[in-house]
């Protein structure tokens, strides 16, 4: 049965940016509660839709979430154009390469639709270049581990059935949209910041250390 699309997180799966995102979020809800957000609870975010993880991460704290995702997306802007983000190694030539196969690519994120464009602007990637469609988290009812930006990408791409649907991310989160969207692949990959102990804790089909590998996994089970 052949895959006809293939969806795929952005920060820590397809761009490394360092981890500057979950630095924005930390200092942003920190800055907001007047506490140092425990790493334990920044880890049970990653992956989900900002604003949902500050609503989460400031509980029992008299801030606006809306004020304080203000505060988060300037730190992010201004963290990405101090440093700013690339591709990870190979991933570019891999989606080029998926698509000339007639696999559709979908980047799906957190981010609002605003921070995910300049994101893809910085990286010089946009849609019907080397991607088929962005879904993002400010488009959908819920953010993950809710399937639903998955499902988004399919109906945006023309896919019926999640049977013909990879799916791809760095967090657990990403594995758990995977799953409960009912993909064919759910696949963890190891570029980001959690690791396989981690990961492979969570229903997925494989780990992979890096997305530029879907291709030949993809050949190789073909």
């Amino acid at each position: 049965m052949s895959i006809d699309l293939v969806a795929l997180d952005m920060a820590g799966t397809t761009v490394q940016e360092g981890g500057a995102v979950y630095r924005a979020l930390a200092d942003a809800v920190s800055a907001a509660s007047g506490s140092p957000v425990p790493s334990t609870d920044l880890h049970r975010w990653m992956g989900a839709d900002k604003r949902e993880a500050i609503a989460a991460l400031l509980a029992g704290a008299p801030a606006e979430v809306d004020t304080v995702f203000d505060d988060f997306r300037e730190r992010l802007v201004a963290a990405y154009a101090s440093e700013p983000p690339t591709a990870l190694p190979g991933v570019e030539s891999a989606l080029t390469e998926l698509r000339a196969r007639g696999i559709k690519v979908a980047l799906t994120t957190g981010f609002s639709r605003d921070v995910a464009e300049n994101l893809l602007t910085l990286i010089g990637w946009k849609v019907g270049g080397c991607i088929d469609a962005l879904v993002t988290a400010d488009e959908v009812p819920l953010g993950r581990p809710a399937p639903y930006m998955i499902f988004r990408a399919m109906e945006l791409t023309g896919i019926h059935s999640v049977t013909h649907v990879l799916t791809a991310g760095d967090t657990v989160l990403d594995l758990r949209a995977g799953t409960n969207a009912g993909a064919r692949y759910v696949i963890g990959v190891l570029t980001g910041s959690q690791d396989a102990d981690t990961l492979g804790q969570e229903r997925h089909t494989h780990l992979l250390s890096c997305a530029a590998e879907i291709p030949l996994l993809l050949t190789r089970e073909g």
